[in-house]
């Protein structure tokens, strides 16, 4: 919204420059601001749709890419916390000199916290008596 906002300023002083009345101005620069909330919502709900199509596919790589990262974010957590460490305990318990090395979460972790956030934030709509964005 900050990047809207940005954009508005210069159109409101250059109304300051050529619009000497107030309330005029403050119309104009009302409307504008309008304007562009209203073209991010309906940017927004063009989004939303795309989603749902996309949600709604019969082929499994066009709806299933979202379910396809959690199961890669929950299978990449496993291995680091439960597989790699196992397998470093038999391999040590068998006098092994193979050591795993865990893997690099750092570029996932991101991706997983959107996704946990996003989760709970349904959650709470739920708990509120929301459904599918309606009350």
């Amino acid at each position: 919204m900050s990047i809207l906002k940005s954009l508005i300023q210069p159109v409101t002083s250059i109304l300051d420059k050529f619009i000497p009345d107030a309330d005029t101005k403050q119309k104009i620069a009302h409307e504008v601001a309008t304007m562009a909330e209203k073209y991010a919502h309906e940017s927004a709900m063009a989004q939303i749709e795309v989603n749902k199509t996309e949600a709604g596919h019969r082929n499994l790589f066009v709806a299933g890419w979202r379910p396809a990262v959690g199961w890669v974010c929950v299978l990449s957590m496993a291995s680091n916390f439960l597989v790699i460490p196992m397998a470093n305990f038999t391999l040590a318990l068998a006098d092994s000199s193979v050591n795993i090395p865990l893997i690099d979460l750092s570029t996932m972790m991101p991706v997983l916290m959107g996704m946990l956030g996003l989760g709970v934030l349904r959650t709470v709509e739920k708990t509120k008596g929301v459904k599918n964005g309606t009350t």
